[in-house]
C-alpha cells in the first residue's frame, strides 16, 4: 500500500462486519453496526517530536465515530489521528 499519512495519522483497514448472532441468526446488512476494530495499514511519522506508539500491522479498537472513510485500490479504509484509537490488542 502506498499511503503515507501526514503527522499523527493513521490508516486503518476495518475488520469485516458480523455476519451472525452468536445464536446464529443473520443480520441484515441495514442492521449490521460498523466494526470498532481493525488492523493498521500505515502510520504518519508523529506530531511535534512525538512518536506514535502504534505500528503497521497492530490491531487496535478505535472509537464508534472515529475516522475519515475512504476507499483505496478497492480497500474500505479509515484515516484518524492516533489519539481515535483506544487500545491496541495483543
Amino acid at each position: 500500500m502506498k499511503l503515507k499519512p501526514i503527522n499523527d495519522r493513521v490508516v486503518v483497514q476495518p475488520a469485516p462486519a458480523d455476519e451472525k448472532t452468536s445464536g446464529g441468526i443473520i443480520i441484515p446488512d441495514t442492521a449490521k453496526e460498523k466494526p470498532q476494530r481493525g488492523k493498521v495499514v500505515a502510520v504518519g511519522p508523529g506530531k511535534d517530536d512525538l512518536k506514535l506508539t502504534v505500528k503497521k500491522g497492530d490491531t487496535v479498537l478505535y472509537g464508534k465515530y472515529a475516522g475519515q472513510e475512504l476507499q483505496y485500490e478497492g480497500k474500505d479504509l479509515l484515516i484518524m489521528r492516533e489519539d481515535d484509537i483506544l487500545v491496541i490488542l495483543g
